[in-house]
C-alpha cells in the first residue's frame, strides 16, 4: 500500500509529519514524500525541510494521497503540473486526503466539487469558491475524500483513515504507540472555545479574508 505525501514550498510541517507518524505504522504501508523535484522542501518558516524522495512523474498510482496545507498553498491554486498529477492519481487512489488548507488545493484541482469538506477555521469558507460545502468539523469523510481541519487535526484524520483501512484495533494500537492522548493546558484550540479577542486578532491578520478566485 503506497502512501504519497505531497510537498511544496512553504508547507506546514505538522500537516505532513503528524499523519506520517500514523500512516507509517499501517501494516504494509510504504510512505513516499513527493514533490515536483526531489530534494529538500522547506516549511513556511524556511528553517525546517523534509526531503522529497520521488517526483510526481515517479509516483503514478498511490493508494493514499495526502495534501498538507500551509502558506505555500496560495501558490498551488492555479492549474498546472501539480493539479494534473492530483487529478491523475485520484482516478485510481483508494483515498484522497488533505490537512488544513491542503483541501483548498484539492478543491482548486476540481476534486471536491459538490462534496463536503473542511479546512483550517480561518480558511474553511473559502471552499465555497470551488462549489464545495464547508463543514466546521475536525475530520470530514465524503466517499473516499477525507479532509482535516487545521494542522494538528491531521493526526485525527490519519487515525480515522487507519481505522477504516485496518479496523479499530490496529488504529487504536497506533494511537497508543504514538501516545496520542491530548490534554492541552488551554481550552483555546478552536474558534468556538478561544477568547474572543484572540479570535478577532487572528482573523484580522488572516490572509484568507480576500484570498482565492473571485474574491
Amino acid at each position: 500500500m503506497q502512501i504519497a505525501i505531497l510537498l511544496y514550498d512553504r508547507f506546514t510541517a505538522l500537516d505532513a509529519v503528524g499523519p506520517y507518524d500514523v500512516l507509517n505504522n499501517l501494516p504494509g504501508g510504504e510512505v513516499r514524500f513527493v514533490s515536483e523535484q526531489t530534494g529538500p522542501v522547506r516549511n513556511e518558516s524556511g528553517n525546517l525541510a523534509l526531503v522529497a524522495d520521488a517526483t510526481l512523474e515517479e509516483v503514478t498510482s498511490p493508494d493514499i494521497v495526502l495534501v498538507p496545507g500551509g502558506p505555500g498553498e496560495a501558490d498551488q491554486l492555479t492549474d498546472g503540473p501539480l493539479h494534473e498529477w492530483l487529478r491523475s492519481v485520484d482516478r485510481t487512489s483508494s483515498w484522497t486526503t488533505s490537512v488544513c488548507t491542503g483541501s483548498l488545493i484539492l478543491a482548486a484541482a476540481g476534486l471536491l466539487t459538490g462534496r463536503r469538506a473542511t479546512s483550517h477555521w480561518l480558511a474553511v469558507d473559502q471552499l465555497r469558491k470551488w462549489d464545495v460545502t464547508p463543514v466546521r468539523e475536525r475530520v470530514v469523510v465524503d466517499g473516499k475524500y477525507v479532509t482535516a481541519a487545521g494542522v494538528s487535526s491531521g493526526i485525527d484524520m490519519a487515525l480515522t483513515l487507519a481505522g477504516k483501512i485496518t479496523g479499530d484495533r490496529v488504529a487504536q494500537s497506533i494511537q497508543l504507540k504514538i501516545e496520542y492522548d491530548p490534554q492541552p493546558p488551554y481550552a483555546a484550540g478552536s474558534a468556538d472555545k478561544a477568547p474572543g479577542d484572540i479570535v478577532a486578532e487572528l482573523r484580522a491578520r488572516s490572509r484568507f479574508i480576500l484570498q482565492g478566485p473571485n474574491a
